[in-house]
């Protein structure tokens, strides 16, 4: 089997690119999904939780 540099480097090029759209739909789809919702919010607000009073 007799493969060209030219044909792997559109292999990989070509098959890194497919990867990086698919990972960001899967992210995308991850981060809007309507069950996530809470605890994105509990996790957004948490720093925040119990922490009305200047620390000493």
């Amino acid at each position: 089997m007799d493969v060209e540099h030219n044909t792997l480097v559109w292999f990989s090029k070509s098959f890194g690119l497919f990867y990086l759209i698919a990972l960001s739909i899967i992210v995308l789809v991850y981060a809007y999904w309507p069950s996530n919702r809470k605890s994105f919010d509990r996790a957004a607000t948490s720093i925040l939780r119990d922490e009305d009073k200047p620390w000493r």
